[in-house]
């Protein structure tokens, strides 16, 4: 248990597990039901998104949110901007691709392909879901650097073409200590769960999965997700 970065907190159970923990997030997701504890899933195993196990939360009467906590200034942040943005002023998007490395153990864990593959789901469908046509993409950690230690270093690169067929490309480098990138989007999410709690909201919190996390039950760009869940938080909607 102190190995695995699990806290409770006035009926909020975090899950922030290393990567490809899928046993452990099950069985922590369903000790969170038999404790009658909302879950905060921050890893890239489908709990909130998985209709199954968010239909269990509901009916027992609890909220969940996740998956795959979204960094506050991340590459998959940047990376959905950047194609919601270039779509947005009519640029026909061709490829993009994103590579990521870092030295902390979540990239030594990623060097086993068994525990990367529903991260690079998360991330690719973080991406993908900004744009309205098939775009060829290619997301994920792409090496362990030892020497890195906490710091993380990430490749975007798109390509694309505006008005005549003309080719544009954009090539962003973004470097970020990575064990604080997401702490201030999970202060977020916690108090926006304990909300949730006190209005009685059970099963899947749309709005702010959306606005923290990579792979949400629904995707949304950036400014609708925080639309949305401001909304939320200022009681305006239900969840």
């Amino acid at each position: 248990m102190s190995c695995s970065i699990i806290a409770s907190l006035n009926r909020v159970l975090v899950n922030n597990l290393p990567v490809g923990s899928t046993s452990a997030t099950h069985a922590y997701a369903e000790a969170a039901i038999k404790a009658g504890a909302a879950f905060i899933n921050a890893i890239p195993v489908f709990i909130a998104s998985n209709p199954e196990w968010a239909q269990r939360f509901s009916e027992s009467g609890l909220p969940v949110a996740g998956d795959d906590v979204m960094s506050q200034v991340g590459a998959t942040v940047i990376h959905k901007t950047l194609v919601k943005m270039a779509i947005d002023r009519g640029v026909r998007v061709d490829e993009t691709y994103q590579l990521n490395v870092g030295g902390d153990t979540d990239f030594l864990n990623m060097l086993e392909e068994s525990r990367l593959r529903d991260k690079r789901e998360s991330k690719t469908s973080a991406v993908r879901a900004m744009s309205p046509y098939e775009v060829p993409t290619r997301i994920g950690p792409s090496d362990y650097v030892p020497f890195l230690r906490n710091d993380k270093v990430c490749y975007i690169w798109l390509k694309g073409r505006y008005f005549g067929g003309t080719p544009v490309t954009i090539d962003v480098k973004l470097h970020v200590v990575d064990a604080y990138d997401s702490a201030g989007v999970m202060v977020d999410a916690i108090r926006g769960t304990k909300l949730a709690l006190e209005r009685g909201v059970k099963g899947e919190l749309t709005s702010l999965s959306a606005y923290c996390f990579k792979h949400p039950p629904t995707q949304m760009a950036y400014a609708q997700a925080k639309a949305m869940f401001e909304d939320f938080t200022a009681g305006k909607t239900e969840r």
